[in-house]
């Protein structure tokens, strides 16, 4: 064999192995992983309803991985914070954000000059829950249903107003404004738990709140829940009716969490922690805890949840406008 028939096989086999790495980018990585510790970046502030939903699946994590996993909450701007946060942070599936990917997507159009864009900046390795937004009032409240709700609003125009603390909230609150002709004003909170005291003051007369909080404060006796934002009603609160069939047509919003990674994080990667959520959401112990803050497990594959971040997009795109939302 001549030295240029060797050089050509070599060359060969060298494009060879390349094709191959190139073929399967992050093989090495996804090897070796996890070979360290995780952090978990929450939006909500310590010891807030999501927060505890956060901390059940960092947990949980642990649990499979073997690694210690840390909780850091980076609270502000609506959740952009954290999702910038994440956005930036080494796509190397150790720093995961853990949140309303409804609310990560609205934030695109609820803002005039967004950090990211999360459909190109972020990926969803793994869709953790559904859940509604319930229609609460204060437990003392004259009001049984939300077609009485609605009268009584109506009835009261502008002097009629409203709590929220996040946005879903924000924007159901608007869409049942322009369902029924209400005049409410939107009275925004940090959190749910920081308008209890206006609820039991009458300060505000009804909210617009995520589950874990409208659930808790029920049971607590603080709140009423009168209806949930789903187009059908949900296993986790079957008694309850969605707003549609309470006589307020077109709200029909759902919020899911979803474990997110910065987008350049390696398939393999991504796919051996959508393996882990998806277990921990099939055991019993999950369902039952997500029912109790008013979920049901929502198991998807990373393709599916991103599919989903990409439609609600451009969904609130749609929203914000229907709801005559200015961006901040």
């Amino acid at each position: 064999m001549n030295r240029l028939s060797r050089r050509k096989i070599l060359a060969a086999a060298g494009a060879t192995a390349t094709s191959a790495l190139l073929a399967f980018p992050g093989s090495s990585v996804a090897q070796q992983f996890p070979s360290q510790d995780f952090r978990v970046i929450c939006a909500f502030p310590a010891g807030s309803g999501a927060d505890v939903l956060v901390r059940f699946f960092a947990e949980e994590l642990r649990k499979k991985s073997g690694r210690t996993v840390i909780v850091e909450n980076k609270v502000g701007a609506a959740g952009n914070i954290a999702a910038q946060f994440t956005a930036r942070a080494k796509p190397d599936g150790y720093t995961i954000h853990i949140h309303a990917g409804s609310s990560t997507a609205a934030n695109f159009s609820l803002f005039k000059n967004p950090p990211i864009n999360p459909s190109k900046e972020l990926q969803v390795v793994a869709t953790l829950n559904q859940q509604p937004f319930m229609v609460v009032v204060d437990a003392k409240s004259p009001y049984k249903n939300l077609k009485e709700l609605t009268a009584a609003m109506l009835k009261k125009g502008e002097k009629a107003s409203y709590a929220e603390s996040n946005t879903t909230g924000k924007v159901m609150g608007e869409l049942y404004k322009v369902a029924t002709g209400v005049k409410a004003v939107d009275i925004p909170y940090r959190t749910a738990a920081d308008s209890i005291n206006d609820f039991s003051t009458g300060a505000v007369d009804y909210g617009m709140m995520d589950p874990q909080s409208a659930i808790a404060n029920s049971m607590a006796g603080r709140w009423r829940m009168l209806a949930v934002s789903t187009e059908k009603r949900v296993n986790a609160v079957p008694d309850l009716p969605t707003m549609t069939e309470e006589g307020v047509p077109g709200v029909e919003l759902f919020g899911w969490f979803a474990a997110m990674v910065p987008s350049e994080t390696p398939r393999p990667v991504v796919d051996q922690l959508n393996k882990w959520f998806n277990e921990i959401e099939a055991e019993e112990a999950t369902k039952k805890f997500l029912n109790t803050y008013g979920g049901d497990p929502w198991i998807t594959t990373p393709e599916q949840g991103q599919a989903q971040l990409v439609k609600d997009q451009k969904a609130w795109e749609g929203y914000v406008k229907a709801a005559k939302i200015e961006p901040q």
